[in-house]
């Protein structure tokens, strides 16, 4: 209170002054005025908005409506807004707590909940109306309908108000109202199912989730195209599936004579051709079978094909229609169609989707970043200005009396002395301070005169020193090192105590857990006390991980004091101890580049958060809709509990999250449909929901957490090159030689990828202490290993030793086959053994720099051979040593690697990869590490169950048990009962890993949660949903591990890769897309297009290229493809015998489609289009198709498989829409194509297959012996016992289609096949432990990095779906080179420069200048372009092309053009070395100054239209004056009146320089228009050699300077000679050609000088025009030179044929007039108009 007392003078001494309190009021209003003018303004706006009228009669000042807005408006105390979105979510509540029963029934809490509606109902409908009497209906632009949120509103009120009064116009009055009925055969019970959609209204409220799904709406365009290319692969698919599989799964094995299905889960079989067979007495394989999945999965009709393919595209489920497809027709063909499938379906086009939401996710993130920035910008400027304020106001107030401050400062100095001043003499010394402020002096006095408050003084100093140096002393021991890794080791203890927990563990060691918790949580609580002591609060809470480590160790208290008393059991809170091990991330502190990603996963939490409430919101709907739909429905099958049902709402939640992971979905789809009847019309439409559940979901919303992980990748990636780029920027000059040693993964996407081996020379050094470098054995050799027969050589023995692995027989090690390629293995590893000593000969083994071991492939080599070798010297010994060695001979192949440059580039890239990924590999595994630790405290033991359900202990699961197959009451069959383990279980951290592992691959995780949730108690069974709020803790794990850690996985795959293709050109100065262009217009090649001589083919060639014909085409392609859609199973003999005729009658039209063509064409230019080979391969195989179905009739299902073959030639017709569709064609052709053709993919695909053969051989050598069992995953579908099924397997595994199971079949104990040979005794011998290793890495390696390099390649090459089209890139540039086939069918590379604007105009923007524009503006852009002219008034298809590009790009555009060229010219030799020099002068030519371009003829095309517009404008304003015809004369004379310039000074002037010309021309038409009349005439300067006329008409005199008296009309020809506009202001504009090497722009402003400027006068008016002239056209140099600046003056006066006076007085007229500010008359004024537009465009 003393120091505010104090303070209230200074207040009072600042408002004393009345001028001083005018300021300060002036500043303070003023500060307080702003926020209220905002407010008035917004409130301004907002009414401006509003109708002025709201449904026809309710004005704004009409009571009802005021009210209305008021109501809707309303803000305090508690917003009207809020007020809505919590009735919205207590509407969801309400939703979820209803429980769904079947068949329409109810109970009390759905009646009262129904009650409960109606006031939401009621709640809404008023929000409705009143926003309607607000706001209008919709009229108004800012009306209520016409917000997307507000219609959603509307139509869910008005649907809800349907429902009402439908269901009351239903009841009599007397009943009650229950549930939903059905009134009048309307289901109100489906309109109801609206509601759920009210959720959606939150996120109109909540601004962070308007990115994200402003970032996916904005997505939705190009999504579209790539939903229509899905469509069409699942529809070509689809039909494909019908021709060859239709009716094929519908036959299965059935007793004899009766209709008893001889398997309980029935498969389809054969009786024909290599399908299964039924192998039983007694059985026979016959239709009458429904088919799988009820009758679901079929390929009867379109429909039923089409969602088998979706579902197939989804990789749910897709191997067992595989299965079912081989076991009904055999393994020919159905492997090909179903690989394919997966390979063209998910791996390329769902990626698709990844690429575009990225691209747009990023786009929206940069725009809200700006936004922001914008916003903290405006909040600075205004704290400035209040700044400024509030120190203005503190200068005012700090008048005071500064004597006394001074004096109590000096005393207290005194008594103080030199020490320091500790807190008790600052109290002491405030309290003096304030008494002499008062006046007190005597109080002071007294004080100090006191002996005993020294004393006290003293003390309070020594112990106040005392604890600072405790406290400093203990900072600098908390900040050191040691302590760091003291900490470090206590966690890592603390992280073994609770690692070492496992089920059924000893006594002793719970003891020592138990006691090691206590002593560490003691530890951990005196670090805590220690840092809060050295730092203080203040400091210690500032940062987030003290303040974690706080809760930590508070948790951790509070846990043993709640154990130690009982009040808690012991398990129950031990969870919290395992958030400790969360402390391991202590390590990043001095881990940098685990730091920075800890760091970047942080900021990308805030996009994740929004996501996660937007796919929380998400969920919600879908679980409500989910439960007006199928509440309660899941009970059509008596004898098996669903799990995965709509029952409750929880249930509901999981279902709905299950299907969002893609695990199972297609499951809950076809009990959703079985709920509803079965596989017919109306109940199939359910599958809509779970199709736009799962699109919605898992390829939408889950790629936004990609998306949202690789763009903040990509920032923290885009910081650090910022920081690098300093360093680096000389590197791009002196790198020329060094990279041409370089093969590195640079070259990967390198444009030109033709990499040259170099040759290593011989090292310094003796090799084996005896050879020398010159010693010619050691040369030889050298000769030898790099002649390229040699490599070759070695290599074609690398893929035969490779073949003969793959070619083994696994089952029989002794069979004839093995014995062969044993001798084989000899050969080979002979010839390998003398590559090395030859290699070893040359370099020398390891001791010297360069040598044979140095190198890290020689090693791999190495190694190779010597396994090879040590395995043919251990045959008798140790068996299983030699089987290892001989598994390591699958390494072979990588032998490949050191001879194919572009596979090392990618091995490269995926080390580069792995090194990168390895922090994120840490993070993931402590994080799994701790998720383990808490799933082995909550589950460890709990996993057991008994085979018999009713028994709950391991006591009483003994004896037998009686089960009745599918309920039937009459087949009772016995079992054992047995107490068994899950397989996938938390009985220690390892098995939790496991299990957690398989979770985060969603590979049967809804299985294991189920099992979770009715886990009990240890070693006791399960009771059903016994806790369901444990699925908390694997739907965390999922989101943090499997959302987003592993999208973070692959998001650090396609940033490395990104990075390491644009590694080469890090510092180049043309961008990725710029580059592209660049290379495309200096490669592209102008199309030949065959034009026939004969005029009778002339005719079909008019035909078969007239738009007529393209479109009939086109519709019978679609004809064809409708009746081939229309084919459904089981399908009437008169509908064959019309689709038989249908199909002869499309098979003669398309054959006479391709005669017409041959006749056209001649069959060498049919031939050459690929697409007319295809159409011809298609016609001859339709053509034996229909030969083979005539002759071969019907003979039994054989023929029938023989001839499906050439019946696919039906459906290929298909593909011929790709011909004919643009949109697809750029997406598909562009894409697929793009991708094959990219220098990568096909490397990227090769080490693929590497990893694919070396797993699949060691799949073989190491499972191949399990005996075959249908009842495990190892079945005769899928197996290790061939390559090529152990491969099909690993593609299975790649897919993640059960990987887990087949891991499990594969571990020991497993039955050996009976034809092996192993010993007696050893029957369950087989498997092996490997087993975890092996498909643990292989999916490791598969599914995060192998596939995620092509994800990688795809979004590389599809970005231009996500740029901007309106910027040029190359998918624009191919319609160029179609457009230009037109002008130059022969493809000579020429065309006249006159047809380049009307070829231009043609061409769409952003490449060309579209139809709409204006013939000016074209001119001007070509002006701009400047393409260099041949002789022969010709241009060229390159420099056309790149010109084009250049200039769309603005590359190298500003500035000086000839130094910009040779710039351009620099960079394009160096990114592009082998460019020949012959195109690049095309291209760019060099500067020779005087060269014609077509860019000089074009302006002259802009000067002769305004001037003759002009002239048109002049005249009929004479005529409205009513004019006498002299003066019309007059005008027609001014057309005569531009300059004659000679050809003796274009020869003058061109030796010396050619600006000198230009500015003839520009000085002639500003003494033009200055107003003078002239008696002179301007000849058009062009090339003798080009007489053409020109496109836009003029008559104009041409004479020579020495016979001037005669004229002579001609027609048409160039005019040289920019326009000078004088502008109101003074200053002048030049609209001038950019003809002239110097002249980088089409158009410059010429500024001549006026104000001030009396130095031009002094010199003469002319002079100065002149230099002014050549200043602004960028000749400065010359206008310093005074000779230049005459010769030019003299020149052009000559050329006028006027005196040096009387070219100075127009001169000086024309400055004066300028200065004046005046136009020099009407003439400019009417000039500039026409100037203007042309100016602004």
């Amino acid at each position: 209170m003393g120091f505010m007392s104090n303070k209230q003078p200074i207040y009072g001494v600042g408002l004393a002054d009345p001028s001083k309190t005018d300021t300060l009021n002036s500043t303070g209003s003023a500060g307080q005025r702003r926020p209220g003018g905002a407010k008035k303004h917004t409130q301004a706006n907002k009414s401006a908005l509003r109708a002025p009228r709201a449904l026809c009669c309710l004005t704004l000042s009409n009571p009802i409506r005021m009210a209305a807005l008021a109501l809707v408006e309303w803000k305090y105390p508690f917003p009207f807004d809020i007020f809505i979105l919590l009735a919205i979510f207590a509407n969801c509540v309400a939703l979820g707590v209803s429980k769904p029963f079947p068949e329409d029934d109810s109970n009390a809490t759905n009646h009262n909940l129904e009650q409960v509606e109606y006031v939401f109902l009621v709640i809404f409908t008023i929000e409705t109306f009143t926003k309607i009497l607000a706001y209008g209906l919709v009229m108004h632009p800012s009306a209520y309908i016409r917000s997307g949120w507000n219609l959603l509103d509307f139509v869910i009120v008005i649907v809800g108000l349907f429902s009402v009064i439908a269901e009351m116009g239903e009841h009599k009055p007397g009943e009650a109202h229950h549930a939903a009925g059905k009134p009048g055969g309307l289901d109100v019970k489906a309109l109801r199912a609206f509601r759920v959609l009210r959720p959606l209204r939150l996120v109109s409220g909540v601004p962070s989730l308007q990115i994200v799904l402003n970032s996916i709406m904005k997505a939705m365009v190009p999504l579209l195209h790539i939903g229509l290319l899905v469509m069409f692969v699942i529809i070509i698919y689809a039909i494909i599936g019908l021709e060859l599989f239709i009716g094929k799964m519908h036959k299965t094995c059935f007793y004899v004579g009766t209709d008893l299905m001889v398997d309980d889960d029935p498969t389809p079989c054969a009786f024909a051709g290599n399908g299964r067979f039924c192998v039983g007495n007694n059985t026979v394989c016959r239709g009458g079978w429904e088919g799988p999945n009820g009758g679901i999965t079929n390929f009867d009709n379109i429909f039923f094909a089409m969602l088998t393919v979706f579902q197939c595209i989804t990789m749910e489920g897709w191997t067992d229609v595989l299965y079912w497809m081989n076991d009904s027709i055999g393994f020919e063909l159905p492997w090909i169609y179903f690989v394919s499938l997966v390979i063209f379906g998910s791996f390329f086009v769902l990626n698709l989707v990844l690429g575009v939401l990225s691209g747009e996710f990023s786009k929206e993130r940069e725009k809200a970043v700006c936004r922001g920035e914008l916003q903290k910008a405006q909040e600075k400027q205004q704290m400035e200005e209040d700044m400024i304020g509030y120190m203005d106001w503190l200068i005012e107030a700090e008048d005071m009396d500064e004597d006394g401050n001074k004096r109590a400062a000096e005393i207290v100095t005194r008594r103080a002395g030199t020490y320091r001043v500790s807190p008790c003499t600052q109290v002491i010394g405030n309290w003096a301070l304030l008494s002499l402020r008062r006046g007190s002096t005597w109080v002071w006095t007294r004080l100090m005169a006191l002996p005993e408050s020294n004393r006290a003084l003293k003390r309070c100093e020594q112990l106040y020193h005392l604890n600072l140096v405790i406290r400093k002393n203990c900072r600098v021991a908390v900040k050191s090192t040691n302590f760091y890794w003291l900490v470090l080791l206590l966690v890592f203890l603390n992280t073994a105590a609770s690692a070492s927990e496992h089920y059924s563990q000893p006594q002793w060691l719970t003891d020592i857990q138990e006691r090691a918790n206590k002593i560490l949580l003691a530890l951990f609580t005196l670090e805590m006390l220690m840092k809060i002591y050295s730092f203080g609060f203040q400091i210690y809470f500032m940062a987030l991980f003290n303040r974690f480590d706080c809760f930590v160790v508070c948790g951790g208290i509070l846990e043993t004091v709640l154990v130690e008393m009982d009040v808690i059991p012991p398990i129950g809170i031990s969870v919290l101890r395992c958030v400790r091990l969360l402390r391991i991330f202590k390590v990043t502190r001095h881990w940098a580049a685990l730091s920075d990603l800890v760091s970047s996963l942080l900021n990308s939490m805030k996009a994740i958060c929004s996501l996660l409430l937007l796919l929380f919101l998400f969920l919600i709907i879908f679980a409500l809709l989910g439960m007006q739909l199928f509440g309660g429905k899941f009970n059509f099958d008596e004898t098996q509990m669903k799990r995965s049902t709509f029952d409750t709402f929880p249930s509901a939640l999981l279902t709905c999250f299950q299907i969002l992971t893609g695990e199972d979905w297609n499951s809950v789809m076809y009990d959703g449909i079985m709920a509803y009847g079965g596989p017919v019309f109306p109940n199939m439409i359910v599958s809509i929901y779970f199709v736009i559940l799962f699109v919605c979901g898992n390829y939408i919303l889950l790629n936004v957490f990609l998306a949202i992980a690789v763009d903040n990748l990509a920032g923290v990636g885009g910081k650090k090159k910022k920081e690098e780029k300093k360093e680096e920027e000389e590197e791009w000059e002196d790198d020329e030689e060094r990279e041409e040693d370089e093969a590195g993964v640079r070259t990967l996407l390198f444009e030109s990828f033709q990499p040259k081996e170099k040759i290593v020379p011989i090292p310094d050094g003796s090799s084996f202490f005896i050879l020398g470098k010159k010693n010619c054995l050691r040369v030889a050799c050298h000769n030898l290993i790099h002649h390229h027969y040699f490599t070759n050589f070695i290599l074609i023995f690398i893929i035969f030793s490779s073949f003969s692995l793959a070619a083994e027989d696994p089952i029989k090690t002794h069979s004839v086959r093995n014995v062969m390629l044993g001798y084989a293995d000899y050969v080979f590893t002979t010839v390998f053994t003398i590559e090395i000593m030859l290699k070893m000969t040359v370099y020398g083994a390891f001791l010297h720099q360069g040598s044979f071991c140095r190198n890290a492939f020689n090693l791999l080599d190495l190694l190779v051979v010597s396994v090879s070798l040590t395995s043919f010297f251990l045959h008798s010994s140790a068996i299983s040593v030699v089987k290892i060695l001989r598994v390591l001979r699958v390494l072979r192949p990588l032998r490949a690697i050191n001879r194919a440059k572009g596979l090392k580039s990618v091995i490269q890239c995926v080390f580069v990869a792995i090194r990168t990924i390895g922090n994120i590999l840490i993070v993931t595994t402590l994080l799994q590490f701790m998720f383990a630790c808490i799933g082995v405290q909550l589950f460890k033991g709990r996993f057991y169950r008994c085979t018999d359900e009713a028994k709950h202990t391991p006591e009483e699961c003994k004896g037998t048990f009686v089960v009745f197959k599918d309920g039937d009451m009459n087949h009772p069959m016995v079992r054992e009962r047995v107490w068994e383990n899950s397989d996938f279980n938390f009985d220690n951290v390892l098995m939790g890993m496991l299990a957690l592992f398989t979770v985060s691959t969603f590979e049967g995780w809804p299985q294991l949660l189920y099992k979770a949730i009715d886990a009990n108690a240890e070693n006791r069974g399960p009771i059903y949903n016994y806790r369901v709020e444990i699925s908390i803790f694997f739907i965390i794990y999922i989101i943090i591990i499997a959302f987003f850690m592993m999208n973070i996985f692959v998001g650090f795959v396609i940033i490395t890769f990104r990075e390491q293709g644009e590694a080469e050109f890090k510092n180049c100065e043309l961008n990725k897309n710029q580059r592209q262009c660049v290379y495309y217009a200096l490669k592209a090649q102008p199309i030949k297009i065959y034009i026939p001589k004969n005029p009778s083919q002339l005719k079909f060639w008019k035909i078969i290229n007239s738009s007529q014909f393209e479109y009939i085409m086109f519709v019978l392609i679609l004809l064809n493809t409708l009746t081939l859609a229309v084919q459904h199973y089981e399908q009437s003999k008169l509908f064959n015998f019309v689709m038989d005729i249908l199909n002869m009658i499309f098979t003669t039209l398309f054959t006479v489609e391709m005669i017409i063509k041959l006749l056209a064409l001649r069959p060498y230019h049919y031939f050459i289009d690929a697409w007319n080979s295809f159409d011809a391969l298609i016609v001859v195989g339709s053509l034996v198709d229909i030969m083979i179905a005539e002759f071969s009739g019907k003979e039994g299902e054989s023929a029938k498989v023989s001839i499906t073959f050439f019946r696919l030639f039906r459906v290929m017709r298909l593909v011929k829409l790709l011909s004919k569709g643009e949109g697809i064609r750029t997406l598909l052709w562009k894409g697929y194509l793009h991708n094959l053709l990219n220098p990568a993919l096909p490397y990227v695909g090769l080490l693929i297959a590497m990893i694919f053969f070396i797993y699949g051989v060691i799949g073989m050598q190491t499972f191949g012996k399990i005996a075959i069992d249908d009842s495990t995953e190892l079945s005769r579908n899928n197996n290790f016992q061939t390559f090529f099924m152990a491969v099909l397997l690993l593609f299975r595994c790649a897919t993640g289609e059960q990987w887990q199971q087949i891991m499990l079949a594969a571990l020991p104990g497993r039955r050996c096949d009976p034809e092996s040979d192993f010993e007696p005794g050893e029957e369950y011998s087989c498997g092996s432990n490997l087993a975890y290793l092996y498909f643990i890495s292989f999916f490791a390696l598969c599914a995060f990095l192998i596939i995620n390099l092509f994800i990688a390649v795809i979004m590389d090459n599809f970005e231009y779906l996500t740029r901007d089209w309106t910027v040029l890139g190359t998918h624009h540039l191919d319609e160029f080179k179609r457009v230009w086939s037109d002008y130059d069918p022969e493809a000579t590379g020429r065309i006249k420069h006159l047809d380049v604007v009307t070829m231009l105009r043609r061409i769409q923007p952003p490449l060309g200048f579209g139809k709409l524009c204006p013939h000016r503006v074209a001119c001007r852009r070509l002006v701009a372009m400047n393409v260099p002219l041949h002789p022969d008034g010709t241009v060229s298809f390159n420099a056309t092309l790149f010109a084009l590009v250049r200039t769309s790009l603005k590359i190298k555009t500003d500035g000086p053009i000839d130094q910009q060229n040779e710039e351009l010219r620099a960079i394009i030799k160096k990114i592009w070395k082998h460019t020949k020099p012959k195109l690049l002068e095309d291209v760019i030519p060099p500067p020779s100054g005087n060269e014609v371009t077509a860019g000089k003829f074009y302006a002259s095309f802009l000067i002769q239209d305004y001037f003759k517009k002009f002239r048109k404008r002049k005249e009929k304003e004479r005529k409205k004056k009513g004019k006498d015809k002299s003066a019309s004369l007059q005008v027609k004379n001014y057309d005569s009146c531009l300059c004659v310039l000679s050809y003796q000074l274009q020869y003058y002037i061109s030796a010396l320089c050619s600006a000198a010309m230009y500015l003839a021309h520009i000085v002639c038409f500003f003494l033009y228009l200055s107003g003078r009349k002239p008696n002179f005439n301007i000849q058009c300067l062009r090339r003798q050699t080009s007489n053409e006329d020109l496109p836009i008409p003029g008559t104009y005199h041409q004479n020579s300077p020495p016979y001037r008296a005669q004229a002579q009309a001609r027609r048409g020809h160039l005019l040289y000679g920019p326009l000078i506009l004088v502008n109101e202001v003074g200053g002048t504009q030049a609209i001038g050609m950019a003809g002239v090497a110097q002249q980088p722009r089409a158009y410059t402003t010429l500024r001549v000088p006026s104000q001030n400027s009396p130095g031009y006068m002094e010199k003469g008016s002319a002079d100065s025009l002149v230099e002014s002239i050549l200043i602004s056209e960028g000749l400065g140099l010359y206008a310093k030179d005074p000779k230049f600046v005459d010769f030019a003056k003299r020149e052009i006066a000559d050329a006028c044929h006027m005196t040096i006076d009387e070219m100075e007085s127009a001169a000086t007229n024309l400055l004066s007039n300028g200065r004046a500010g005046q136009p020099t008359g009407r003439f400019e004024e009417d000039l500039a108009d026409e100037m203007n537009c042309v100016i602004s465009y």
